[in-house]
């Protein structure tokens, strides 16, 4: 069976199911999305929001249910899972760098030893997309040196380098101080302008409403309502949804 087609969705999540011990995270989430979408995914905490986003490139192991990708499924065993999850880049809440590395070696180690790309057209790429994030002039810096939204952007060029086809970002700005929180969500603007294709879990009501084209809304579990920006955000269909973006609708 392919998903992953020019008609069809990029991803397709379906049925999944996913525990910590007792506690049942996920709850028969179906879910997909086409190339070239945005699609942010809010919620209360608790509600499972990063669990179905580190679900989606098997960071988290599912319990049942499928995740198709390039009509493969990513749940399935003897999966090539990281021949596949090089097709998607993942951005973290706490940035994950390598403290022992320059801005530009953060961004070239991944595709060098997993792409076997050449370190010349390595750090070419690198050098693109680090000037896509506007940290030209923080090449060679060590990463230890930079402010939080110097290191999610270098972060973000990190997975640019490998070249994605599908960007998940899991609360990219909640680590960061209130007024840097802008610089990140710029370069994740100008992504979605792009074209890229991004599946963002988010607290910034206002990127949601301003960049998606659907936006999820989760609760205990499960997918209480989607829609366009318009709809969530301007006529929520539940009374769940409604409480949840009481404070955003009043503004």
């Amino acid at each position: 069976m392919t998903y992953a087609n020019e008609q069809g969705p990029l991803i397709k999540v379906e049925s999944l199911r996913k525990s910590f011990g007792s506690h049942l995270v996920l709850k028969d989430i179906n879910f997909e999305v086409r190339q070239g979408e945005v699609v942010t995914i809010i919620g209360a905490s608790g509600s499972g929001k990063s669990t179905l986003l580190r679900c989606m490139n098997l960071l988290e192991t599912p319990d049942s249910g499928h995740i198709w990708f390039h009509g493969e499924d990513l749940a399935a065993e003897r999966v090539n899972i990281n021949r596949l999850r090089q097709d998607i880049g993942m951005v973290f809440q706490s940035f994950n760098l390598f403290n022992n590395m320059n801005v530009l070696d953060n961004c070239t180690l991944a595709p060098v030893t997993t792409k076997r790309t050449n370190k010349e057209e390595a750090e070419r790429r690198a050098r693109t997309n680090i000037d896509r994030v506007g940290l030209s002039d923080f090449i060679s810096a060590p990463v230890t040196s930079l402010s939080g939204g110097q290191k999610q952007r270098v972060a973000i060029a990190r997975a640019l380098c490998m070249e994605p086809e599908l960007m998940l970002f899991d609360e990219p700005t909640s680590a960061l101080d209130p007024e840097i929180v802008g610089e990140v969500l710029n370069v994740m603007r100008d992504l979605a302008l792009g074209g890229m294709t991004m599946v963002v879990v988010t607290h910034e009501m206002a990127f949601a409403k301003s960049v998606s084209d659907r936006v999820v809304f989760m609760d205990q579990g499960v997918i209480a309502e989607e829609g366009s920006p318009e709809q969530i955000f301007g006529n929520p269909k539940l009374p769940r949804t409604r409480e949840f973006l009481a404070r955003y609708l009043e503004d």
